[in-house]
């Protein structure tokens, strides 16, 4: 029989075959989530609404579900974390400001509802940055109290990370799901844009706006964003394919080893020392099966086209969060607004014609490559809880709707985990995971 601190390090696969297989029941595991966030949640602070009797009672049902022979889902009484962007209709979502504080939606996000279908337990809302954009929120980093988690799904990122629950629910506009992961951890899957549903989400950036998974394995993030990958019309972006096989894929070995292109980017000043010296180590231990690779001329300009779209829409999304309160925005989300309020629109379309041109060229990269090898942050997390740290070596991938995940691989000169970024072309994201599962076999 397993004791708590043995279910807490379950993964989200395991957790879901043990109970399937009647090895433990829901309400157990769930009772040692709660156990471990009662536990360390004071100081890591990543949940912005937690009701551990509901939880329960969702595990109540799921283990009634299993005894009564009714038809389980892939993620039956598997406890989960929801950023506080999306939609519940049993919890508050407040997006991580004062302007929303009491919203209570009446239905579900397109993913709630997909995760509930599926037999997941949602425990509560994970802490998101102000409007999940740069001002911080409560959550503190797991390995170091005194650092910075990341963001915006700062506490998707840490509840993973330290143990409270096996998977997570995150966004990224920028680098809201690399950067956090990269900082406390853990893996952090952001699937190809228009992947997964938006409907029920705070929106920031249509075109930049992208939801994703947190992890402990590269498997689990396989597994868990699989179960959200349904079509659904009312995401204007998504468009109708079959469900692809993320987990079975990446459980398979590559037929040929594959080749990485190590992509500095015109981002690599802003890398600190620390990172640069174990990516070049990385890079001598894979050998032959990577080669050093220049972005293209144009990617010079891609960080200011994405912040062209993103502080446009910014403007867009949040102006009556600006007109009516606009003395309880934070100072970096005000000024952001503003200078958005003053781009033309002929300067937004040519972003977002930039942005087909970029993929493009990377199309023509990748017909040589199976990945690009990059950092997934500057460095560790740094020192204070006033910023969530730079999200720049994020930003192309976001701008340009590429998979992109973050592997826990690394370590800095402070001891902090700092994530390997890998980058598949869209729309192959079960090939990208099966490459990023090859790497944590192969350096681990």
């Amino acid at each position: 029989m397993l004791d708590g601190q043995d279910l807490i390090h379950l993964g989200a696969i395991q957790a879901a075959e043990a109970i399937q297989a009647g090895k433990i029941t829901s309400e157990e595991l769930v009772q040692a989530c709660i156990d471990r966030i009662e536990e360390v949640d004071g100081t890591v602070q990543a949940w912005a609404y937690f009701n551990p009797e509901s939880a329960l009672e969702q595990a109540r049902k799921c283990h009634r579900a299993h005894q009564e022979g009714r038809s389980l889902g892939p993620l039956h009484g598997v406890p989960v974390g929801i950023k506080d962007i999306f939609d519940t209709d049993d919890m508050p979502t407040e997006d991580g400001t004062i302007l929303h504080i009491g919203r209570r939606p009446l239905t579900d996000a397109s993913v709630v509802s997909q995760l509930r279908s599926v037999g997941a337990i949602i425990v509560g809302k994970t802490v998101t940055t102000e409007l999940a954009v740069y001002a911080p929120g409560k959550t503190t980093n797991p390995h170091d109290p005194t650092r910075t988690p990341g963001g915006s799904s700062s506490g998707s990122a840490a509840a993973v990370a330290s143990l409270m629950i096996p998977v997570a629910v995150g966004t990224q506009t920028n680098g809201s799901i690399i950067r956090p992961a990269s900082f406390c951890g853990v893996v952090g899957f952001k699937p190809t844009y228009g992947l997964i549903s938006r409907h029920g989400v705070l929106r920031l950036s249509r075109p930049l706006d992208q939801v994703g998974v947190f992890a402990r394995s590269v498997e689990d993030a396989a597994f868990f964003a699989e179960q959200i990958t349904v079509f659904d019309d009312r995401d204007p972006d998504m468009r109708p394919k079959g469900r692809p096989s993320l987990l079975a894929t990446a459980l398979d070995e590559p037929p040929l080893t594959p080749r990485f292109a190590f992509v500095k980017s015109p981002v690599w000043d802003n890398a600190e020392d620390d990172m640069k010296q174990a990516f070049d180590e990385l890079v001598d231990e894979l050998g032959k099966n990577v080669e050093e690779v220049s972005l293209p001329k144009p990617f010079d300009d891609a960080v200011a086209m994405h912040q062209t779209l993103m502080y446009a829409d910014l403007a867009k999304s949040f102006s009556r969060e600006y007109e009516q309160g606009a003395d309880r925005l934070s100072t970096s989300l005000k000024a952001m607004i503003e200078e958005g309020q003053t781009y033309l629109a002929v300067d937004y379309n040519r972003a977002m014609e930039h942005r087909e041109g970029f993929n493009e060229l990377l199309n023509g990269m990748f017909e040589d490559f199976d990945a690009i090898l990059t950092p997934a942050s500057n460095g560790g997390a740094p020192v204070g809880l006033d910023s969530t740290g730079d999200p720049v070596f994020s930003t192309i991938w976001t701008l340009c709707g590429t998979p992109a995940i973050s592997l826990p691989m690394l370590q800095g000169e402070s001891g902090m985990p700092m994530g390997v970024q890998l980058i598949g072309p869209r729309g192959d994201d079960a090939r990208l995971l099966r490459t990023a599962r090859w790497l944590m076999n192969q350096i681990q």
